[in-house]
């Protein structure tokens, strides 16, 4: 199926082109905002040339690939005579959190293939120069330098306009704020050293390559925006309106937001090296073993901005070595899974991911493509990856660009103990997959001892009320079955129980979820209310810790369900197997309660 009748096909199944209310792509998918999710056939959808269907923070998302764009384009093509489409038209029931990750990733995604490609223009630059290829003081080079660093020296100003667009105010204003603080009449009183606006000092700075100063000064100027188009006559508007909001924004930022910007990114950036130089092996390590995770709920975008910061600023950052260990685990996890698997589907599935996360470091087709459907090839992958990481500590590996891959490794310090490193990610992830496989459990095979098999566990509901198919649940890793089999419960009062006999082995910082394994080797997990992680333990009373036996119908906890609902999220209780794979039948019955069992295990 050609791109334009996969795109066509893919309008189709979003419930047509009249539901659509906003569309944009990152990397690897498309990000729909649709009138009405109802519409929408996922099933069809995930029939076609795709690798997921995720529908998550108000936006539709269908993972395409690394050929997103090629899609993106074709499907704008059907789109292209509906009014502005704007990605930021989202679901009203957002997260505060969620919307500021959104904004961090709508503002720095479009970035990313300027900054790669700048970075692997940077690393061919290296290698050509120690091959004898190039000289380091020919006209050639500096060309070719001004090329590379372009994308950093000028971020306040190319970081203005994505920053703008997704604040919802006139991106070129934004550029133009940032481009005065690189603006020549500015920068050459940083050699006097001290000036002044109207008698108020200014603290001189150097503000290209920076981050946070243009972000602070955009946030300045969105409300400088709306209060102006309030007062100001709407004839006047046009005229008035960019013209104070440049005489106010910019002396301001100079004043006061630039240096906090500028200080704002230092502390960060100490606050990481005093880490590294704490322990930057425990450090390393802690960041490789949770760097796929992080990926996978996003919260990567929190580290993006600290990273470019650290590159533009000092010329080299040491938590991006680790970071890029996660992509080359990534890559060995799906070489291991094509070579070892037998099915033509995830063959291809498998190869397609493997190319773009072993030559430039994405690792979302990986992610999507594996990690989702086989938590063991997902579990090789993080600890391989912590491994690597802890060897980026040991060797004081730090990178000089953003890029990844393999033929950026010359551009990373020291070069070779990097290779190493990656090859530890790699070649570990690899192995560990091929020769003790990708799934929980292959086909066929039987696990735990004779004793074990013919064991039935009975699994009974963590709480009273009403239960549900897991499939009904309002949260797409456990609805989608991804996360193992289950039930959801809504909840009627606030007691939580233990649903079986066996040990705790996880109690969430946060509270709200909580891990069990039975002597019988069932792990499962009962997960309290929907994204209540950002909570952070209020409201919930669990009396358990890890390491404590328990038994059917204790009761080892309370929740208040009212006051959790009163702050806007959804109470369902979820209970999942998450070894489910291990086990020769794992049997969800049609009813349940806390006295009757909800699941059978063999």
């Amino acid at each position: 199926m050609n791109n334009s009748e996969l795109a066509k096909r893919i309008i189709e199944y979003v419930g047509g082109k009249e539901n659509v209310s906003g569309l944009t792509h990152c990397v690897t998918r498309l990000r729909f905002v649709l009138k009405d999710e109802s519409k929408a056939n996922k099933e069809e959808l995930e029939q076609l040339d795709i690798m997921q269907v995720i529908q998550s923070g108000g936006q539709y998302q269908v993972v395409i690939g690394t050929h997103v764009n090629d899609v993106y384009q074709e499907v704008m093509k059907y789109l292209g005579d509906l009014d502005e489409i704007k990605p930021e038209q989202e679901a009203e029931k957002r997260t505060m959190l969620e919307k500021v990750f959104n904004i961090i990733s709508g503002s720095f995604t479009p970035l990313i293939p300027a900054i790669m490609g700048s970075g692997m223009l940077k690393a061919l630059m290296q290698i050509l120069v120690a091959a004898g290829v190039l000289s380091a003081s020919s006209g050639t080079y500096a060309i070719l330098s001004s090329a590379s660093n372009a994308v950093f020296y000028f971020l306040p100003i190319i970081l203005g306009v994505t920053f703008g667009s997704k604040m919802k105010v006139n991106p070129y204003i934004s550029a133009v704020i940032g481009g005065a603080l690189l603006e020549p009449s500015y920068t050459s009183l940083i050699a006097d050293g001290k000036t002044d606006f109207f008698h108020i000092p200014v603290l001189l700075m150097n503000y290209s390559s920076t981050v946070f100063p243009v972000i602070l000064a955009v946030c300045l100027y969105v409300l400088v925006d709306k209060l102006l188009n309030k007062i100001i006559p709407k004839v006047f508007k046009v005229l008035l309106v960019p013209m104070l909001s440049l005489m106010i924004v910019v002396p301001i930022t100079m004043i006061v937001f630039g240096p906090i910007g500028i200080y704002t990114g230092t502390f960060i950036s100490d606050m990481l090296t005093l880490a590294l130089g704490k322990n930057a092996v425990l450090t390393n390590m802690f960041f490789g073993f949770i760097g796929i995770p992080t990926v996978m709920f996003g919260m990567h975008w929190a580290l993006i901005p600290v990273i470019i910061n650290n590159l533009s600023t000092t010329g080299q950052d040491f938590l991006l070595p680790t970071v890029q260990a996660t992509a080359y685990a990534g890559a060995g996890a799906a070489l291991g899974v094509f070579l070892r698997s037998k099915d033509l589907k995830i063959k291809e599935i498998s190869f397609s991911a493997f190319v773009p996360a072993f030559l430039t470091g994405i690792t979302e087709p990986v992610i999507y493509g594996i990690f989702f459907k086989f938590k063991r090839a997902l579990i090789y992958a993080m600890i391989m990856s912590g491994l690597a990481g802890g060897l980026c500590g040991i060797f004081h590996i730090s990178a000089s660009q953003l890029a990844g891959g393999i033929l950026t490794i010359p551009s990373y310090t020291p070069a070779w103990s990097f290779a190493l490193s990656m090859a530890v990610a790699f070649l570990g992830t690899f192995l560990l997959v091929y020769f003790l496989g990708y799934e929980t459990r292959e086909k066929g095979q039987k696990s735990g001892t004779e004793e074990t098999k013919e064991k039935i566990t009975k699994i009974y509901s963590p709480a009273k009320g009403k239960v549900i198919p897991l499939n009904q649940v309002k949260d797409e890793a456990f609805s989608s079955g991804m996360l193992g089999k289950g039930i959801g419960v809504l909840p009627s009062d606030s007691n939580i129980y233990a649903p079986v006999d066996g040990t705790v082995v996880t109690v969430f910082p946060t509270k709200h979820a909580i891990g069990i394994r039975t002597d019988s080797g069932v792990e499962l997990v009962v997960h309290i209310g929907i994204n209540t992680v950002n909570l952070g333990g209020k409201y919930f009373d669990i009396t358990v810790k890890e390491g404590d036996l328990v038994t059917s119908g204790q009761l080892i906890g309370t929740v208040d369900h009212v006051k959790i609902n009163e702050e806007g999220y959804d109470t369902t209780i979820m209970m999942v197997v998450t070894n489910t794979d291990v086990h020769n039948e794992v049997n969800v019955l049609e009813s349940g309660t806390v006295e009757k069992p909800v699941m059978e295990i063999l």
